[in-house]
């Protein structure tokens, strides 16, 4: 429930929760750059000085690069405790000369924000904040305990969050997590996730002479790197496009008949979306649709290639070293450090003997699949139905959020709500990122109402 005077007070206050966010999205708090850690820094303050405007109690907390915010509400005296977690950093704006206005400078235009960290996850994350500044600001105190764990690292891995998990697990016991970093099933159509992807990324380097050799008087007679790339790589696929890496499917858990038949009735136009992509036909896997393939099947992509000369004009070369990046997304019950192994077992058996070949893991991280039979899920479905004007549909998500198997094993905690207010199309991670101010308002009703449902 919400109650009409909640309902009103966001209602009136809209303005000044997207004057609050655009000041949010002002601050370049990219992760991964270290001539923006002064920024991430910055940004850290902006959410702890919020919440502490809200009466929270909190702080900073120093990591071996960006801090966590950590923050907990007045106590409600035997009432549940909610952890809510967001992430404050950004990705990279890059490529700058593809956006319509400066990155970090928020424009609205047509009833969406644009910005960097719009919906990836600075305005996800206020959603819940302003949710705190309404019920507040009408009751006077919260109905249940919340506790704010907000990281600077999330895109560059969260590489220091499990050690802090594991030393404030005591500070983070709570009866459920709710994380907003996923997004609708479809404009306009709400969606609980209850399946995510995991990753095993990895760097490959080939390398054959001692340098870079003419090809006129070399070639024929030594093991180009870069040939002997593409070779590895072509073969880690089948002619059908499925995975030929023996044992790679082995552990998969199978859909289930339900999720089949629930996928093919979500709302689709194939033309459309390959309309958005630029493509004229889609590929992958056999016998999966175009859903069950972007979100429930395992899959191998490259991400990267180098090796030789591609400057302007001609340089007749063997080059001595050639690599590429490859990412592999992995679905229940597999493991990314076995995937690792089968990896690395299978291209080294491809390579011929006159390269030499080094792996470097650069990514590791589990797949999630969360229980959806709980008194929380349900409070979740109530408050979503609330703040949308309909029902939350469920689905699995073809991303990775490391995250969520650290809060799973470092907390001992299966009570995992995975709530998105954005759209599919809000583009994070490219140019143009943007939230629609109309969802931003439904996540700030939603979050209301769903302390109330879980305090119920």
């Amino acid at each position: 429930m919400l109650s009409d005077r909640i309902s009103s007070f966001i209602d009136e206050h809209m303005k000044a929760f997207t004057g609050e966010l655009a000041r949010f999205l002002s601050i370049p708090s990219v992760s991964t750059l270290g001539e923006h850690a002064a920024d991430v820094l910055a940004a850290a303050e902006w959410v702890l000085r919020q919440l502490k405007e809200c009466g929270f109690s909190g702080a900073l907390y120093p990591t071996g690069r960006h801090p966590v915010v950590l923050a907990r509400s007045a106590e409600v005296p035997g009432a549940p405790v909610l952890l809510i977690y967001g992430h404050y950093d950004v990705q990279p704006p890059d490529p700058l000369d593809e956006w319509l206005t400066p990155p970090f400078s928020p424009d609205i235009r047509d009833g969406y924000i644009y910005a960097r960290g719009a919906t990836d996850d600075k305005g996800q994350l206020l959603t819940y904040i302003n949710a705190v500044q309404a019920v507040l600001g009408v009751n006077g105190e919260l109905p249940i305990n919340l506790i704010v764990l907000a990281e600077g690292e999330e895109e560059i891995g969260s590489t220091n969050l499990g050690k802090f998990l594991a030393d404030h697990r005591e500070q983070l016991r709570a009866d459920a997590v709710a994380i907003s970093d996923t997004s609708q099933l479809a404009p306009g159509i709400p969606a609980i996730t209850y399946a995510l992807r995991g990753l095993c990324y990895l760097q490959i380097d080939i390398r054959g002479p001692r340098f870079d050799l003419h090809s006129g008087c070399f070639g024929g007679i030594v093991h180009n790197p870069a040939q002997v790339l593409a070779d590895v790589l072509q073969k880690l696929k089948n002619p059908d496009g499925s995975i030929a890496i023996p044992g790679f499917y082995d552990d998969v858990l199978a859909l289930e008949q339900w999720e089949r038949q629930q996928m093919a009735a979500q709302p689709s136009d194939l033309d459309a979306l390959k309309n958005y992509l630029g493509v004229c036909e889609f590929a992958g896997e056999p016998g999966y649709t175009v859903t069950e393939r972007s979100t429930a099947r395992p899959t191998l992509d490259i991400n990267g290639l180098w090796g030789g000369f591609s400057g302007e004009g001609a340089k007749t070369i063997i080059p001595a070293k050639a690599g590429a990046k490859v990412s592999m997304r992995l679905v229940p019950n597999q493991i990314p450090e076995k995937i690792d192994q089968l990896f690395t077992r299978f291209v080294r058996q491809l390579c011929p003997a006159g390269v030499s070949v080094e792996f470097a893991g650069l990514h590791h991280a589990g797949p999630v699949l969360v229980n959806r039979n709980t008194s929380a899920m349900r409070a979740a479905e109530r408050a979503i139905e609330i703040g949308f004007g309909k029902k939350p549909r469920f689905k699995r998500d073809g991303g990775s959020i490391p995250v969520v198997n650290l809060i799973r094993e470092q907390l001992e905690q299966e009570n995992i709500l995975l709530l998105g207010w954005g759209s599919p199309d809000d583009g994070p991670h490219s140019p143009n990122e943007r939230f629609s101010l109309d969802d931003f308002h439904r996540g700030i009703r939603s979050a209301a109402a769903l302390f109330f449902e879980l305090a119920r």
